[in-house]
């Protein structure tokens, strides 16, 4: 199992979880609103809503997630960072394989 942390803005957010679930790249995508600050085109960007999306997917299932958020992803560079998942609980990890086996 593996989580990607992924930021994206409140308009962008909700089709892209859905999308990622739906297509069975994540068994969940958990939604945290926030605001970030941040430096782009040499300039300080305050309090711009994002929202922080948890993605939940198989191992082998992360570089073709990856590449999915890109696609969709509305900003030229989203961030995506990847939690290693050393110690997960064996119930868990097994709904995120079987939500994530493609049909």
């Amino acid at each position: 199992m593996a989580t990607l942390y992924v930021t994206a803005p409140p308009s962008a957010a909700t089709d892209l979880a859905a999308t990622l679930v739906e297509e069975r790249l994540a068994a969940c995508v958990n939604r945290v609103p926030c605001r970030s600050t941040y430096r782009w085109d040499g300039e300080v960007v305050e309090n711009d809503p994002e929202e922080l999306l948890f993605v939940k997917t198989s191992e082998d299932r992360v570089e073709e997630t990856e590449a999915r958020i890109e696609a969709l992803h509305p900003y030229d560079t989203p961030c995506i960072e990847r939690f290693e998942e050393n110690a997960v609980s064996d119930a868990f990890g097994e709904w995120v394989a079987a939500s994530t086996t493609p049909e």
